[in-house]
């Protein structure tokens, strides 16, 4: 049955907050990871603070992928598929794009998110999976992230296109569009085609399309602090996909010379430009000299990615704290250590249990455990760790700790599974002096035992290509101290010793076996033996890690500041 948008949804200008990417709940697979962990957030902490968004990503019906890690330390892919019919609703609008001069139809599904504080979020899922549509075409939003550069440029121009021109067909009346990473840049193209001048009144010199007022409607957050990983396209691909849509002149002036590139594009067109942390803006202004971009360090959600014992806890002694974050800065004054050692415990026996119950791995709750869990590729140097396993084997018999890790690497990021094979072999390696497991298909399930029942959590990304990172914030709502590189958030979040602790300084030179040394040396000198002679001092700094980095780490903050900076020009 086809459906019209909510009229509650219809009566205001909203923000139309665009990614390839969201997780909008836990059994939806329609994320790959931070990037989409970041946009479902958002789109909750909107729900809750009422903030009018309209969230635009594809329906990726065949999801992103399920993993399991065979004997040998391979990963294994499998498809993930969930069904749009049983969690949203079809939309009964539907537009033509074209793609290599075929008409393209696009619908959509509402998803509505549904705030604990009452409040209400639509999400529309582009699909093209349509009767109108050739068989090639109606499997453009199957897959995320899946295919050819072709099948990625044909998902792009769904995305940015198809989505402009279908709110527009469904009723929803934008006062911004704000583009989540690249990916959804073509829309500025969409806008540039409403706002061009009648042909019959250009005249030669003079500009084809208003670029001032659409740079008015755009907003633009990137997150890749690396040239590489922006996404560029041919242009004998774009010519072919695109046709003539807009003139080429004008395409190569904002989306670069030499080859279609995203970024440049939204760089190009949007008014407001922002980094996720602070140290990510000032890698970015370096990458891109000549723009201004601000930063609005990320934030994580924190209904979503708080334990229940912590919420009654934080329900408690600081009630009203989901809707005003800020007022975990008490924590350290207002919650019992017994009583925050007693949630944490807790949610450790709980993470036990879903250990062996996963893996067969038997953890010891009485001895500290290292989480680490985030996708696997090079610049997050998950093997840093393991760089010399004699001394993790002497600090282990010095000083007993676990280690649980997780994460998935790309299907085509060979060198990303390699490093799984590594972690496998260097975990059996050290079999009989750390107990260690690997958590097969890391998604947001996963990650809610983990930066909740771990003891210490571990990140150490090569400076300066760490974004921001949020999963060590989602551990600090959960009392779990950082022990991580001093990048992204965590150059904003560390406060030595009271929130955590730092692995190197924040000079981006860096050397990994230094990196490394400083690793074990903190591990060996401070925080194992802190942890195991000084529960008081131990519980401190997971009061620390509440009230300094949970209270200002929230994506409710992070919102607050793009409406007040970005969308309320």
């Amino acid at each position: 049955m086809l459906s019209a948008v909510p009229t509650e949804f219809l009566q205001q200008k909203r923000v139309a907050y665009f990614s390839m990417e969201v997780a909008i709940a836990e059994d939806i697979p329609t994320y790959a990871g931070g990037l989409g962990i970041l946009a479902g957030d958002t789109v909750r902490s909107s729900a809750d603070l009422g903030l009018p968004l309209v969230t635009v990503t594809l329906v990726s019906r065949a999801g992103y992928f399920r993993q399991s890690i065979d004997s040998e330390g391979q990963q294994q892919e499998q498809p993930d598929p969930w069904q749009p019919s049983q969690h949203a609703r079809r939309l009964d609008a539907r537009v033509c794009i074209t793609i290599e001069n075929q008409p393209v139809w696009v619908g959509g599904w509402l998803y509505v998110v549904q705030s604990h504080l009452g409040g209400r979020q639509p999400v529309v899922l582009l699909d093209t999976d349509l009767a109108e549509n050739r068989p090639e075409d109606r499997a453009l939003t199957d897959t995320l992230y899946g295919g050819d550069a072709s099948y990625r440029l044909k998902q792009e121009i769904v995305l940015g296109i198809g989505g402009a021109r279908l709110l527009h067909a469904l009723g929803f009346r934008i006062a911004d569009y704000h583009m989540n990473e690249g990916h959804a840049a073509l829309l500025t193209l969409e806008l540039l085609r409403r706002n061009s001048y009648p042909s019959d009144e250009v005249r030669p010199g003079e500009p084809l399309y208003d670029v001032p007022r659409v740079r008015d409607q755009c907003n633009f957050t990137t997150h890749t602090p690396v040239e590489a990983g922006h996404d560029c396209f041919p242009y004998e691909l774009v010519y072919r996909l695109l046709d003539d849509m807009i003139d080429r002149e004008t395409l190569r002036k904002y989306g670069g010379n030499d080859a279609l590139n995203l970024t440049r594009l939204a760089l190009n067109l949007s008014e407001r430009i922002n980094g996720v942390a602070k140290r990510h803006a000032e890698t970015s202004r370096a990458m891109f000299p000549g723009y201004q971009v601000m930063a609005i360090t990320n934030g994580v959600h924190p209904w979503t990615w708080t334990s229940t014992p912590f919420a009654k806890l934080y329900d408690q002694y600081l009630p009203g704290w989901c809707h005003e974050p800020e007022m975990l800065v008490r924590a350290d004054c207002c919650i019992p250590s017994e009583a925050i050692w007693k949630a944490h415990q807790q949610n450790k026996q709980s993470l036990i249990d879903d250990v062996r119950q996963r893996t067969g791995v038997v953890l010891d709750i009485d001895k500290p455990i290292f989480g680490y869990a985030r996708r696997m590729t090079a610049y997050k140097r998950p093997e840093l760790l393991f760089t010399d396993l004699d001394i993790l084997r002497n600090i282990a018999k010095q000083s007993p700790f676990q280690l649980v890790m997780a994460g998935k690497a790309h299907p085509k990021d060979a060198s990303g599974k390699d490093l799984i094979k590594r972690i496998h072999r260097d975990i059996g390696a050290l079999q009989g002096s750390v107990v260690a497991a690997f958590l097969p298909n890391y998604d947001m399930a996963v990650a809610k035992k983990l930066v909740a029942g771990c003891d210490v959590w571990l990140n150490t990304p090569l400076p300066p290509l760490e974004a921001s990172g949020t999963s060590g914030m989602k551990a600090a709502f959960n009392g779990v101290p950082n022990l991580s590189v001093l990048d992204g958030w965590w150059a904003e979040g560390c406060i030595e010793g009271v929130t955590g602790w730092a692995i190197g300084s924040a000079d981006p030179v860096r050397d990994h076996d230094k990196d490394a040394a400083t690793l074990y040396k903190k591990m060996k000198e401070l925080v194992l033996p802190l942890y195991n002679n000084d529960r008081n001092r131990w519980i401190a700094i997971m009061q620390g890690a509440i009230a300094k980095n949970a209270s200002f780490f929230n994506s409710h903050r992070m919102m607050r500041r793009y409406a007040s900076d970005a969308y309320l020009r």
